[in-house]
């Protein structure tokens, strides 16, 4: 019992942590610009971010599909982790602050619980970098893009 609490996996599974954070974040920020992209196109998204009272909403919807597109995609890749990470975290924020933070902590009322977690994986992304298994380590010899 006690070798079963006192598991070394951290580790040894080192490498898996910011390789599956990576993912799965860049994955929800790819997935929600194309949708933004091809299903409300940018005349919806300018819409909703003139009702959440956006300055210039024309300009932000066109930066916010490219971000969650571009980032989601950096982010999967591995590929200047670090930007990517603080770009799709500003996203977050925006979001959580906006959008999320006023209908409560659920996610059934449209409430902040994802975003709070979305918003610390991409902290945590930029403070840590993409990690052993990504574009940024190859190119970089290192685990995080500082450019």
């Amino acid at each position: 019992m006690k070798k079963f609490l006192m598991c070394n996996c951290g580790e040894t599974f080192k490498d898996l942590a910011p390789f599956a954070l990576r993912l799965a974040v860049g994955l929800v920020f790819f997935v929600h610009g194309y949708q933004k992209l091809t299903v409300f196109k940018t005349e919806g998204v300018t819409q909703m971010l003139q009702g959440l009272g956006v300055p210039a909403p024309e300009i932000f919807a066109v930066i916010l599909i490219a971000v969650e597109l571009v980032g989601g995609a950096a982010l999967v890749l591995g590929f200047f982790t670090h930007w990517a990470a603080k770009l799709t975290g500003i996203v977050a924020l925006v979001a959580l602050i906006l959008v999320h933070l006023p209908n409560g902590f659920w996610l059934a009322d449209n409430g902040y619980e994802f975003m709070l977690l979305i918003l610390a994986a991409t902290i945590s992304l930029a403070v840590t970098g993409g990690g052993r298994w990504s574009l940024d380590h190859l190119f970089l010899k290192s685990g995080e893009s500082s450019m």
